[in-house]
């Protein structure tokens, strides 16, 4: 018979590491709040008299030792008395063994009563304190649980009684026969039972099952932890904050420990240990801790010969294998290994992966590397050599999914040269079911075994170009192929400086390099480094010219739109344009169908702000390219296009959102990112500005940690607009200092922050002079460097300047024509701007109808909305349409709710000018500062002396505030009397910290 009681440790202690923050006291008990609220029930219920049980179950290593500790801490710190005992396999087995350790506990303690506060149980207890516990035994189980439970009764008298039984699946039958004992007559003593048993199957198991369906005992079963479990407890192992826990180290402990407790520890120690040695953790896959190699390899010896040779045959694969494979491998039918299978279930090694018996799978990753790194090479290729017969044997020409192993197990079998082809055909049908990241992890792991000799040049390119079109979808930009030649900027993951190195491929032919440098370009221009794409291209097109390719000139093209954007310079849209209508032509030339897609979905994003029917007819055509020839990431990206340009209609985002999660579902992370830019534009637009934050923040975060530097900028940008739609202008500015070092990557982003953030912002302020000098700024970024994306040139601008009389019909009829002047948000803006040239006109009728339409345009957007309703107001009081002094006061309310003093204050001091009645505010004393509060000093006094402070004249506080010169005066007056300064120069002098 094969042990079958796991080996690893359940206590899930993990060993300290030499890491200056690693934690030295009491752990928090991470993800367990639930489990530890019934046992506090149960604790209460016991201290009143109400006794009860409950049963912990769970796999090794998942944390019921350590919830039992926290048991009996928080019983001790409630006054309780407690007792604990551990089965053991370990030597001779000893009749009641944990409940004997209980006992002697109490006994060291002084809590155990004397033999004959029991009456005639007292020597029934004595022979259990004894050597003759076999007579004990003699006495019935029933004797045994009867004067337990009449211990547990006096012990608890008062104030309760804990008392926790530990690894009960190696318990002796008596044991269990008196805990049976106990469950059915626990309930009339003030003591609580907590019973930790493994889900094996066992004489405990079957006990538990039994007390639960009876009623007798409640059940908790501990489940691995989740994603932010793992982090917190990653970071509580380390002595840090979860957002500082290393994301790769994050990545390997949930990938790696299957939310082991156990197993996340012994890496968070292992990994900060070695951190802690050699600066960082160095290159390839760590080791697997020694503390779960140990474990792992323990529980292997248990299975035998034939278990360890499975096992060892089984971590081959990974962490999920094919059981007829190993069975032919091996020669042993299905009979044969059952035994071993059961066996290694039973011990938490592997588990049934899927229905049927054809695949079975690791508990945890680790466990597949810990067994692999214990073979010696000639083992390792042994077994790979026999596992890759059998696997061809059973499915020949290496159907479907089969590729993939088959490359893993020549690849240790040590046969480079054919591992490296399975490799590459493995990826390539990953990549037609759209599934980038496996299908980049295969081709690095290719990548990795090429050698002088083992792959032709054309192979080795083709494998290249596969692997930079992987890396450039994904946003994975840590696998570019690491530099070999000598480079100055060696190191930063794109291939150097853009010379002739291109990853130590000397040898390939010229054509192949021309094209790996137009590859490492667009990788450039991802990253933000401008500069380092255009020194690529320069070498990409030096290559050509020497050795023309009508297939790689496409690629050169596209490669050079993209760059072209990050160009400084009034011609760069159409310079763009052109390039990527020439890699179109040349693409459909050449017969290269997922180039000819890419670049009409660039020529449609340059289009879809003037021209956008011409724009929906560049992505759906590159859709139909990839519903045609199966191209499955071209096809999402298309489809991302098209809902952006849905969304800014109907303003329904429901495709966008699809797409985005079809992007994530796929790898592919920076067309996931610009999609939820989309969302997170939109959802600032509705007001819905946490919303907009959580996907700004968890984006950037990415965007960060992969490198992708045109991304982030335009998330940086992307937080200044949410901080400045709310008037939040201290956090708009940090926010745009943020975005300042990214501004090469994304040089657009200049007229943008002008437009969409700082002006915005200015409105909201009533700083309409700011607002006009920002917007005047916005266009002269774009003229110097055209934005392809509105700043509010066909909305907010236009009604503006409508306003201020500097536009009119002309520029009404512009922004018709202009496509991004028809979507939902510029509507109520230009609509609003045509109702006010209506009403000049002495069309009042007209303009009241226009404006309803654009106000119906308006309601999706709640700030927006109220801005326009007070801008208008006083043309529409002025000219005789609409119901200018409705729209001031619904404006007025919104204003005030959300804050935006100045904009209520505007529209206050319009509804006075109309004549009508304002709801007076009285709130605002808590924003005073406590002394001048103390001087009697009012919210508008204080409004008022935040200006004097800064030296701003009457007049000038009279435009700000909205109300009349007489009234600054008397604010001031009373200002410098309540205050006791004799003018207004002392008080600005002593109140200069106001505005701070």
């Amino acid at each position: 018979m094969f042990e079958s009681r796991p080996a690893l440790p359940d206590d899930d202690r993990g060993a300290a590491g030499p890491h200056e923050g690693l934690r030295t006291g009491p752990a928090q008990l991470i993800g367990r709040a639930a489990e530890m609220g019934s046992i506090t029930a149960a604790l209460t219920a016991a201290r009143a008299g109400r006794g009860g049980a409950i049963f912990v179950t769970g796999e090794p290593g998942v944390g019921k030792t350590r919830l039992a500790a926290e048991a009996l801490a928080a019983a001790a710190a409630a006054g309780m008395a407690t007792a604990r005992g551990r089965a053991s396999a370990v030597g001779s087995p000893v009749p009641y063994r944990p409940l004997v350790e209980a006992l002697f506990l109490l006994a060291r303690t002084g809590l155990l009563p004397g033999p004959d506060a029991l009456g005639h149980h007292g020597p029934v207890l004595a022979r259990l304190l004894g050597d003759d516990r076999d007579q004990a035994a003699a006495a019935s189980h029933v004797m045994v649980g009867e004067t337990v439970l009449r211990l547990l009764g006096s012990v608890g008298e008062g104030r309760g009684c804990l008392l926790v039984l530990d690894d009960l699946h190696d318990a002796d039958a008596g044991t269990l026969a008196v805990l049976e004992y106990l469950l059915d007559n626990i309930g009339q003593q003030p003591a609580a039972l907590l019973l930790v048993a493994g889900r094996a199957c066992g004489a405990a198991a079957e006990l538990a099952a039994r007390a639960r369906q009876r009623g007798a005992a409640t059940a908790l079963g501990l489940g691995p932890l989740d994603h932010p479990e793992v982090r917190l407890l990653v970071a509580t192992e380390l002595g840090i904050t979860p957002g500082a826990v290393c994301p790769e180290l994050l990545r390997r402990a949930v990938a790696g420990s299957a939310g082991i407790p156990f197993v996340v520890k012994e890496l968070a120690h292992d990994l900060a240990g070695r951190a802690g040695r050699h600066g960082r953790h160095g290159a390839g896959a760590p080791p697997v801790p020694a503390g779960v190699t140990d474990t792992v390899r323990r529980q292997a010896a248990g299975l035998g010969p034939l278990g360890a040779e499975l096992l060892g045959m089984a971590a081959l694969f990974g962490r999920r294998f094919p059981l007829p494979v190993l069975e032919r491998a091996l020669g042993r039918d299905h009979g044969e290994l059952s035994a071993v299978l059961r066996a290694a279930v039973a011990s938490y090694l592997i588990t049934p992966d899927g229905p049927g018996t054809q695949w079975y799978a690791f508990r945890y990753r680790l466990a597949a590397e810990a067994l692999l790194d214990d073979l010696g090479p000639g083992e390792r290729a042994g077994y790979a050599r026999r596992a890759a017969r059998a696997l061809t044997a059973l499915h020949p020409g290496l159907p479907g999914a089969w590729c993939a192993p088959a490359a893993r197990l020549y690849e240790h079998a040590g046969d480079a040269r054919e591992a490296v082809r399975l490799y590459g055909e493995a990826a390539r049908r990953e990549m037609d079911e759209g599934a980038v990241e496996r299908a980049l992890e295969l081709l690095t792991r290719a990548h990795r075994l090429v050698e002088p000799g083992t792959t032709s040049p054309e192979a080795h390119a083709t494998l290249l170009e596969r692997l930079l079109d992987a890396v450039a979808c994904s946003g994975r930009l840590d696998r570019v192929p690491a530099q070999t030649g000598p480079d100055e900027d060696e190191g930063d993951g794109d291939g150097g400086g853009g010379g002739d190195e291109c990853g130590a491929a000397h040898h390939l032919p010229a054509r192949r390099r021309a094209g790996l440098h137009a590859r490492l370009s667009e990788i450039a221009t991802l990253r933000g480094r401008p500069a380092r794409a255009r020194a690529h291209l320069d070498t990409a097109r030096r290559l050509l010219d020497a050795h023309p390719s009508e297939a790689h000139t496409p690629v050169v093209d596209l490669a050079a739109a993209h760059a072209e954007l990050s160009r400084v310079a009034p011609d760069r849209l159409a310079t763009a344009a052109a390039l990527a209508r020439r890699a179109v032509d040349g693409a459909q030339r050449a017969r290269l169908p997922d180039v000819a897609g890419r670049a009409l979905l660039l020529l449609g994003r340059l289009e879809r702000d003037q021209d956008e029917p011409a724009a929906v007819a560049h992505f759906s055509r590159a859709r139909a390219i990839a519903l045609a020839r199966h191209l499955p990431v071209l096809r999402v990206r298309a489809e991302t296009e098209l809902a952006t340009v849905a969304a800014s209609h109907d303003d329904r985002p429901t495709r966008v959102e699809r797409a985005r999660g079809e992007a994530l579902r796929m790898g592919l992370l920076p067309l996931a990112h610009e999609a939820g830019l989309v969302l997170a534009l939109d959802r600032i637009r509705r007001c819905a500005f946490e919303e907009a934050r959580d996907l700004i923040d968890d984006a950037a975060a990415d965007a960060a940690r992969l490198g992708l530097g045109r991304t982030l900028a335009a998330l940086r940008l992307a937080e200044a607009v949410r901080c400045a739609h709310q008037g939040r202008r201290p956090e708009m500015r940090e926010a745009l200092e943020r975005l300042i070092p990214l501004l090469d990557a994304e040089p657009t982003a200049r007229a943008l922050s002008y437009g969409l953030a700082r002006a915005f912002c200015s409105l909201l302020e009533e700083r309409h002079d700011a607002a006009r000098q920002e917007f005047a700024q916005a266009l002269a970024h774009d003229a110097e460097n055209p934005a392809a994306g509105d700043f509010g040139r066909h909305g907010v601008i236009l009604l503006l300047g409508v306003l201020d009389g500097r536009m009119g019909r002309r520029h009404l009829a512009a922004a018709a024509r202009a496509s991004a002047g028809g979507t939902r948000w510029n509507h109520q803006f230009a609509g609003l701007a045509q109702a006010v040239l209506l009403g000049r006109e002495g069309r009042p009728e007209e303009a009241t109808a226009v404006a309803g339409k654009a106000l119906e345009a308006a309601e999706l957007y709640p700030m927006a909305r109220r801005l326009c309703l007070r801008l208008v107001a006083r043309a529409a009081y002025e000219d005789g349409w609409g119901e200018p002094v409705d729209w001031l006061r619904e404006a007025e309310e919104y204003f005030h709710g959300a804050g935006l003093r100045a904009a209520a204050g505007a529209c206050r001091a319009l509804l006075r000018g109309m004549g009508a009645s304002v709801r007076q505010r009285r709130t605002g004393t808590e924003r005073v500062p406590p002394g001048l509060r103390r001087c009697g000093v009012t919210a508008r006094e204080f409004e008022v002396a935040r200006l004097v402070a800064v030296r701003t004249s009457n007049k000038d506080i009279a435009a700000r505030l909205h109300i009349s010169l007489r009234t600054v005066e008397k604010h001031v007056a009373n200002l410098l009397r309540k205050t006791g300064h004799p003018n207004r120069t002392a008080f600005a002098d002593s109140a200069h910290d106001l505005n701070r």
